[in-house]
């Protein structure tokens, strides 16, 4: 039987169809951010794709370990002016599928998951019906965001996923993220934290899979099978039927302003994106 695992996994395979999307959301958009501070450019693309700062936000700080995930504190989005803003948090997988629950998502406009373990993710979300709702929420035109964890969690492929920490790349048991990119692996910190030719066993074992590893402030906006990138520093590509010149890394990296076709997985004329001032993520 063709499984949900054998079907994130294959979608590289299919044959290019025109007018089908294939790896990002048919709908709505994602914004997935690399981790660190976030720019104002990236805060304010992600507001303005959930509506603006009056539309209804929630803020999905479940990734972290912090005795504070409950409440909202000082997040950016708070420090932003986004005047509808609450928390979506629990660690109870039932709480998660139930209706009273998902149904604040069918409410929403806009989702952010702030960073943690990918692993909080997964125990609480994936395959509830929260997790079926945030599809629903992009099929209304809405958007979902994420930095850290809140990146990676959005691939199908969920890399850095093991409980006992945050070096090992694929742990059995903690290898599936939400899907709402498919056929893909996010990585994030890239080159703060030297994680550059991590990615790169991951598509080895799975060379079906696209790679993306995302630096610190930068962030990519995904529409459809096409994303820019936009923020401060780099986004890097991994592909296993890239051919690099002799002596170069088999992966390649993109500029702010620069864009990708997920599906066709080529780049895309550049929009000369400026970086812009940083705030306290």
């Amino acid at each position: 039987m063709f499984s949900r695992r054998d079907f994130l996994f294959s979608v590289a395979a299919v044959p290019l169809l025109a007018n089908v999307i294939r790896v990002g959301p048919r709908r709505g958009s994602l914004v997935v951010a690399g981790g660190g501070i976030l720019g104002s450019d990236i805060t304010s693309r992600f507001i303005e794709l959930a509506g603006g700062k009056d539309a209804p936000i929630l803020w999905v700080p479940t990734a972290d370990t912090g005795e504070e995930a409950g409440t909202l504190g000082q997040t950016f989005l708070t420090r932003a002016g986004c005047s509808n803003l609450s928390v979506l948090h629990t660690r109870n997988r039932e709480e998660a599928d139930s209706e009273a629950f998902a149904s604040r998502v069918r409410r929403a406009k806009g989702v952010w998951f702030a960073g943690g373990r990918q692993w909080r993710l997964v125990d609480s979300y994936l395959n509830t019906r929260t997790q079926r709702e945030l599809f629903a929420l992009l099929d209304r035109d809405g958007v979902i965001g994420g930095t850290s964890a809140g990146a990676t969690i959005q691939g199908s492929y969920l890399v850095r996923g093991a409980r006992e920490n945050n070096v090992i790349m694929m742990s059995p048991g903690y290898e599936e993220g939400f899907g709402l990119l498919r056929g893909v692996a996010v990585d994030q910190h890239l080159i703060v934290r030297g994680r550059e030719d991590d990615l790169l066993q991951v598509i080895h074992a799975h060379p079906e899979l696209l790679g993306i590893g995302i630096d610190e402030s930068t962030a990519i906006v995904v529409r459809g099978d096409h994303f820019e990138v936009i923020g401060r520093s780099k986004v890097a590509i991994y592909d296993r039927a890239y051919r690099p010149a002799p002596g170069q890394k088999s992966y390649f990296f993109l500029s702010p302003g620069e864009r990708f076709d997920l599906a066709a997985r080529r780049r895309l004329p550049s929009t000369s994106a400026v970086p812009t001032e940083v705030t306290q993520n």
